[in-house]
């Protein structure tokens, strides 16, 4: 059985979120949590914030519908995590000559996939 979180529009870019995510592929997902609590980054808040909102709905999948009643919650393992981007907010910030230089304000997608295999 597979559980899934994803939360969207985080305002980081993706290629940070990235770094923070390989290091949690494939663990069981107690210990990717230990993990995350001990990474000084700010992406490890955001990944863990999501890993815990998919324990969650593991739990609560398994309580509330029947064909999860099978799933065993306690050996859920990191199947897939992924930092995909988002939208980007376009600024610009005056130049010299009267130009203007774009600063790009990059979003991410965290998604992330429990199974309990």
């Amino acid at each position: 059985m597979e559980v899934q979180a994803i939360t969207r529009n985080v305002r980081m870019s993706a290629q940070k979120m990235r770094e923070v995510v390989r290091q949690i592929q494939g663990l069981p997902a107690e210990r990717a949590q230990a993990i995350l609590a001990v990474v000084p980054r700010k992406g490890a808040r955001f990944v863990a914030k999501t890993l815990k909102s998919a324990m969650a709905n593991a739990e609560d999948l398994k309580t509330h519908k029947k064909e999860y009643g099978g799933m065993a919650t306690d050996r859920l393992r990191i199947k897939q995590a992924v930092a995909q981007t988002a939208s980007t907010l376009r600024r610009f910030t005056p130049k010299a000559r009267g130009s203007a230089g774009p600063i790009l304000k990059r979003n991410c997608h965290i998604k992330i996939v429990l199974s309990d295999e």
